[in-house]
Formats: structure tokens, C-alpha cells, sequence
């Protein structure tokens, strides 16, 4: 099995109101396959999917057991720079984003901060002085010794 992932689907509870919140708010592109059923958006390699609440569990075949706001997955947002950390989240907070955790240095050494969608998933901004991003946004880990 390839070490890969292609898609992280999250569950919404109106699809209209978190395609909007990531379309129109943070000005990320969705792609013409998505409908009122459904939304993609292609970050870099990976594919974000928003899915309404209940059907994903349907999907799945699964019980739909959510329990409170924290659903122990958190999403990340690498920036450039450390400055870069407080303009995204301003910038998410401008899209309707609420800031859970405001940026501050961290343990690891870098610099990160939170923001939850319209759906309450988290969203950390970081940066990271230990790692680095090409071009095209792709994070670089660095290679084993």
C-alpha cells in the first residue's frame, strides 16, 4: 500500500453555509463536480469534502454517536513565516471563523494558533521553524538521518 491520503470529508450541518464560509470567506476554489449535496475543494494533493451531518455516517455504515464539540481531529494550515500565522487567522476570522486559541509560541518552538469553521472543526495555523513548504504550499518533512 502507497503511503498516501487523497481526501478528508467533514461533516457539515449545512452545506450551503460551510460552502460559502470556504468559497467566499477564505476564497478557496470548489471544484465543478461538487452540487447541493456535496462539496470538494482541492487543497494542494489533498481533496477536502464537505458532507452533510448523518449521511457521512450513513455512508460509512456507521452510528451517527457525535459527542460534544471536540471531535479529537484537528486540521493544520502551515504558513511561511511567523507573521503569516496572525494574518491567516485574521483573515479566517474575517470569513466567520471562530478563534479558539489566539496565536502564541508553542512548546515545540514555533508559533500556532486555532480557528473553528461554521461546523466547529478545528483548524490550527502554524508555523513551524523545523520544517519548510515548496512553491506550491506542499510541506516538506525533513528527511530522516
Amino acid at each position: 500500500m502507497e503511503q498516501r491520503l487523497s481526501v478528508v470529508g467533514l461533516e457539515v450541518a449545512d452545506i450551503p453555509r460551510s460552502r460559502d464560509f470556504y468559497e467566499t470567506g477564505l476564497g478557496w476554489r470548489v471544484s465543478s463536480r461538487s452540487n447541493e449535496q456535496i462539496v470538494f475543494l482541492q487543497l494542494g494533493g489533498i481533496v477536502l469534502s464537505l458532507f452533510p451531518e448523518r449521511l457521512l455516517a450513513e455512508d460509512a455504515t456507521v452510528a451517527d454517536d457525535r459527542r460534544g464539540s471536540f471531535r479529537g481531529v484537528t486540521l493544520a494550515y502551515n504558513t511561511r513565516s511567523r507573521d503569516e500565522v496572525d494574518s491567516v487567522l485574521q483573515f479566517a476570522a474575517d470569513a466567520g471563523a471562530r478563534i479558539v486559541k489566539p496565536a502564541q509560541e508553542v512548546f515545540w518552538g514555533g508559533y500556532s494558533g486555532y480557528f473553528a469553521d461554521p461546523d466547529a472543526h478545528l483548524w490550527e495555523v502554524a508555523w513551524n521553524p523545523f520544517w519548510e513548504l515548496s512553491e506550491s504550499g506542499e510541506l516538506l518533512l525533513p528527511d530522516d538521518e
